[in-house]
């Protein structure tokens, strides 16, 4: 199904992002694993072709910052000196929950990561979409999106942060950003759409504390409640190479199916102005 087409997963060394890409690699298509971590990202291709019996051509690493825009500019150069095509986009890679911390450029650290760098990515990669044609570009957001405001006066917490909130507004930014994308790029050929996996096991949570005594409790609820990183990529994998959304831009889904959305997060005025605001602050001309 995905045979000859090539897809970029950021984040693929573990939890959703190599869940997502093994199941790309199960349809036959060739994955860029785009990780920040090569050591890790190398053990997970190696565990990707041997859970797949894939030749090694369908599984390459490279690496990509996403705390660096200076990365971003150099991961977009060889990829598209490189690569012929690129038929999928996969903006998998997220940073939760972490005490505060500045990108390499100055930003908030969730923010930077989950908003600005893949904001930045997509932005360059975007003509070799348009020539891949019809292609795609999938955005991994979350449901705590509610509980995210774009402050635009405060957008970068210089002023305060709480490390929940914050997560939330990244969030948030993923749709109002897919939301916008989608608009301009009616009739290119290359759509995009968001979706919330639903709370999955991964090492996401490693900065939320759990006391030691709730530790043992929290861990098995969360094998009973929570899903598995190949639940949670599910959707991914579906927005990516399914024929039903062939043609379907702008939506958000959950377990395959859209989702209706709080007005913030489609609002398109905020929509607008958050995609102004992210270009000057990574500093793109269109």
């Amino acid at each position: 199904m995905m045979s000859g087409k090539t897809v970029i997963v950021t984040g693929a060394n573990s939890g959703i992002g190599k869940a997502t890409a093994a199941g790309i690699v199960r349809l036959r298509g060739r994955v860029i694993m785009a990780c920040r971590d090569l050591t890790r990202a190398e053990e997970a291709a190696r565990d990707i072709r041997l859970q797949t019996g894939a030749d090694g051509s369908l599984v390459v690493v490279r690496y990509l910052d996403l705390a660096s825009l200076t990365s971003v500019r150099a991961f977009c150069q060889g990829i598209i000196e490189d690569e012929p095509r690129l038929d999928v986009l996969i903006n998998n890679a997220g940073v939760y929950q972490c005490p505060l911390t500045r990108t390499e450029d100055g930003f908030e650290m969730q923010f930077g990561v989950n908003h600005l760098g893949h904001f930045l990515l997509t932005h360059l990669l975007l003509d070799l979409l348009k020539r891949s044609a019809p292609s795609r570009v999938v955005v991994v957001s979350s449901k705590l999106y509610k509980h995210g405001d774009i402050n635009f006066e405060d957008l970068n917490s210089e002023q305060s942060y709480d490390k929940a909130f914050a997560y939330g507004r990244s969030k948030l930014a993923n749709l109002l950003f897919t939301c916008e994308l989608a608009r301009r790029l009616e009739g290119s050929g290359v759509t995009v759409n968001a979706l919330t996996p639903g709370i999955v096991r991964t090492n996401l949570g490693r900065h939320v504390q759990v006391s030691v005594v709730a530790k043992p409790l929290f861990n098995l609820l969360s094998w009973g409640l929570f899903k598995t990183p190949e639940e949670g990529a599910r959707t991914s994998v579906y927005l990516a190479s399914s024929p039903d959304v062939e043609g379907v831009r702008g939506k958000c889904f959950a377990d395959c199916r859209p989702q209706v959305l709080l007005d913030k997060a489609t609002d398109q005025r905020v929509a607008s102005k958050l995609w102004d605001i992210s270009e000057v602050m990574v500093g793109v001309t269109t």
